[in-house]
């Protein structure tokens, strides 16, 4: 059987076009393979279309709408997930405009299907005593607790995001003159970020015990299971809820589902609240907009109360007088 549009102008999409042209990473390039898996899926199973058979010229509004009232009532995923699934057809379908442009009108009706409204989502962090009550739980008289409290630290200092943190090479860490960590975030784009002299010498420590570098190459990942393989995210979430549960069971102060990401929403809010400027703020988080950095800054419920107490102005009383010294009062309620 001959191949189909559809068939030779999503392959060229996922394997060459968002590799090599966009150099997305491989977590996006998932994300959109998961989202024609989905399609797929739905096109065989609920429009009974043979996926062999499948062409650019079925991809209409109405199969895209279909298809995202599914995922909501069928498979209960959320608006957010419903807009991440959205985003990802309307990327094919500017890039099929050019591909087949005899196709263009149906690929502007989909680009047209709008997103759904979402909740603000809400930052989740730690205050200042919760954290340094995590991070006391990792047992650093042995080998595996010392690796942990750096692995938290580095977290918590550097506000990786879980991926950044596991992706970490040994080429990734300079620790003289100045302790700098380069992290490759969203785009394949870098970014170095300072660590603080605490965390640079818990970091000191854990490579010269380690042994890292010694032998190996620079290649070699900074935080490493017990088959020398690097950590995936799913062992640095099970670090975290572990020595989270144990802070829990000494003081009833720490919240529940604390993630890998919490810890970087605590660094920004921090940062934030001892008066760094949105602009590093951003920068070091990687942000691409200072809009994404601007939810801490409105999420600070804190940071806004002592803003508007030193702008407030002294002309309301806070005096009222005493009731029981009204004696029109008390006569009004003895005849009540």
């Amino acid at each position: 059987m001959k191949p189909t549009d559809f068939a030779r102008v999503l392959s060229t999409y996922l394997s060459l076009y968002l590799p090599g042209q966009r150099n997305v990473s491989p977590n996006t390039i998932q994300s959109y393979r998961d989202t024609f898996k989905l399609l797929l899926t739905y096109c065989q199973g609920v429009r009974h279309l043979a996926i062999e058979r499948l062409t650019l010229g079925d991809l209409d509004d109405q199969l895209v709408i279909g298809f995202l009232t599914w995922l909501e009532e069928e498979r209960h995923n959320t608006r957010s997930t419903r807009n991440q699934r959205l985003a990802c057809l309307h990327a094919f379908c500017r890039y099929s405009q050019i591909e087949d442009p005899t196709g263009l009108f149906g690929y502007q009706k989909i680009l047209a299907i709008p997103m759904k409204k979402t909740p603000q989502p809400f930052v989740n962090h730690l205050s200042a005593d919760v954290l340094e009550l995590i991070l006391a739980q990792p047992d650093r008289r042995t080998r595996q607790g010392r690796r942990d409290a750096t692995l938290l630290a580095v977290l918590y200092d550097s506000g990786a995001r879980v991926q950044e943190l596991v992706d970490l090479r040994l080429r990734d860490v300079r620790l003289d003159p100045l302790p700098i960590l380069s992290l490759t975030g969203k785009g394949r784009k870098t970014r170095q970020v300072p660590l603080m002299p605490p965390t640079a010498t818990l970091l000191r420590r854990y490579l010269d015990e380690y042994h890292l570098g010694a032998g190996g190459t620079q290649d070699d990942p900074l935080f490493a299971n017990r088959q020398r393989h690097k950590l995936t995210s799913r062992g640095v979430a099970y670090i975290v809820n572990k020595y989270a549960a144990c802070a829990r069971a000494v003081s009833p102060i720490v919240p529940e589902n604390i993630t890998p990401h919490v810890f970087r929403h605590t660094k920004a809010m921090h940062l934030l609240q001892a008066g760094v400027n949105l602009v590093y703020i951003r920068d070091r988080l990687g942000h691409v907009d200072i809009a994404t950095t601007e939810i801490y800054a409105r999420a600070d419920t804190e940071l806004k109360r002592h803003a508007l107490e030193g702008a407030y102005p002294d002309l309301i009383s806070p005096d009222l007088p005493t009731w029981s010294d009204d004696a029109d009062l008390l006569a009004w309620l003895t005849r009540l």
